[in-house]
């Protein structure tokens, strides 16, 4: 197969000294979170050319909350480097309830400012359940129409829900981020069943996030190989795709059971057709 492209899938990206993009509390969806460094587009470029990778997707940061000007603005302004998944509905941003109101803004994001999807992080209100409600179905109809794909911060209580919108659409991607954070110290039916359930959905993929559930403190988390395992037999590597520079090395050396062409699929060719409009 001809060579595919390397694509970090899932990078946050702001500033603390360019007053156009001012991190303001009062519209944050982390408010008590305040970053003391940044990690601008030209940082994120700066580790590409490091670490070999073509391109990158931002993945909005909480700290700016529903205000998508600075993803916006790498995307424009790097157009080869960065497409970018912004946020839009959910805590603190505007509300589920808001229905057609928040399709239209999806559209806005998508065909004028060149976003290629939205994260959905029903994980911040776990008290509040939407995230399948019939009020985002207007969403949802959105973004099938316009290819936009939903990156989805969730508990496993969340699971249920995502199937239930996963297959009531069928023509919007969804990806699982930080897989569920599951709590691996509990039974595999409380997680990784769950997940690996929805891989009857094709719309469904998994980002190979293993940081967040892993009890380790830092690499290889191979606590997490058992169930990174159980995804890739489920899913495939056409529907698995890793995220942040710490993976590199990770899925694309170390782990141990992806083939060669397994690797140019999870290592960009997926996020390829996910985020940058490739449909192979």
């Amino acid at each position: 197969m001809n060579e595919l492209p390397i694509i970090n899938a899932s990078e946050h990206a702001w500033t603390l000294h360019d007053p156009r993009f001012v991190i303001d509390p009062q519209v944050s969806v982390c408010p008590n979170n305040v970053p003391d460094c940044e990690q601008t587009g030209e940082n994120l470029i700066a580790r590409m050319l490091e670490y070999n990778v073509d391109r990158t997707v931002i993945s909005h940061v909480c700290y700016y909350g529903r205000n998508n000007d600075y993803p916006i603005h790498c995307v424009k302004r790097w157009p080869d480097r960065f497409a970018a998944i912004g946020l839009l509905v959910g805590h603190r941003l505007f509300p589920p309830q808001d229905g057609e109101a928040n399709a239209e803004r999806l559209r806005q994001l998508v065909t004028v400012e060149g976003l290629a999807g939205l994260r959905l992080s029903p994980i911040y209100d776990r008290k509040s359940r939407w995230l399948d409600d019939p009020v985002c179905d207007p969403l949802w109809a959105a973004a099938a129409d316009l290819g936009a794909t939903f990156n989805l911060f969730m508990g496993s209580e969340h699971l249920e829900q995502l199937g239930i919108m996963a297959e009531r659409h069928p023509g919007v991607n969804v990806v699982i981020d930080h897989f569920a954070m599951i709590d691996i110290s509990r039974p595999d039916a409380e997680g990784i069943d769950q997940i690996v359930a929805l891989a009857r959905l094709p719309n469904v993929h998994m980002r190979t996030s293993l940081h967040n559930p892993s009890k380790e403190s830092r690499p290889p988390f191979r606590d997490m190989w058992p169930y990174l395992r159980r995804a890739y037999d489920a899913f495939g590597p056409r529907r698995l795709l890793w995220g942040n520079f710490y993976e590199y090395l990770l899925m694309g050396e170390m782990v141990d059971f992806f083939t060669a062409e397994d690797r140019q699929w999870i290592m960009g060719g997926t996020a390829q057709r996910l985020y940058f409009g490739d449909q192979r």
